[in-house]
């Protein structure tokens, strides 16, 4: 599909995307809500000028680029599957900004992120965005990294946004950070960074 229009993202408020849930999930990354690119494209952080999928790939979470800003492609799809990686959203709605969401929609988010990860059984949860964690989740004083309390019994870890509007990350340092992550919940880096543990399920 073509990129979208300023008309198409005008459109695309309020909207929802569906999440990725690969079974079996090793890793499930959090966004805080969609775009209105990812709601016009129907894909996950799509927006131009995002850091999450080149960051993927400068981790060797992803062992080639996988570009969304026109949507994302049935192979992309699978591919990010194969790896176990699920993708969902504290917020299901599309807007133009995070800050437009309510300190009740990130409450209800974290309520209904709970109800994923039980129904779905990911190795490692992993929010992206420190302020929203803190909100969603009433901790006020959270910090990134692991953190001490699991969610229903799943390792959780909060990392930087992607986000192009979040200046104090670069795509290596997400990098760093996304990794970590991607280890911990077993998935295999190109060139060994780590290896594939098997999964029951």
């Amino acid at each position: 599909m073509p990129r979208p229009t300023p008309a198409d993202l005008a459109a695309a408020a309020g909207r929802t995307i569906p999440d990725i849930l690969p079974d079996p999930l090793r890793l499930l990354v959090v966004g805080i809500n969609p775009s209105l690119w990812s709601g016009a494209t129907g894909a996950h952080f799509a927006r131009p000028g995002n850091r999450f999928w080149p960051a993927l790939f400068a981790a060797g979470i992803t062992d080639y680029p996988i570009d969304c800003t026109a949507g994302m492609r049935p192979a992309d799809r699978a591919a990010v599957a194969a790896l176990g990686l699920g993708i969902t959203n504290l917020v299901a709605r599309a807007t133009a900004r995070a800050d437009e969401l309510t300190a009740e929609e990130l409450r209800a988010g974290a309520a209904r992120l709970e109800r994923t990860v039980t129904a779905h059984h990911p190795r490692v949860v992993a929010v992206v965005g420190i302020s929203a964690y803190r909100t969603g989740f009433r901790r006020p004083k959270a910090r990134p990294g692991r953190q001490p309390e699991d969610l229903d019994g799943t390792p959780l870890w909060v990392l930087p946004n992607p986000s192009g509007l979040n200046a104090h990350e670069t795509v290596t340092s997400l990098a760093a950070a996304y990794g970590a992550a991607a280890d911990a919940a077993g998935i295999p880096r190109a060139g060994g960074t780590t290896a594939a543990r098997p999964l029951s399920g």
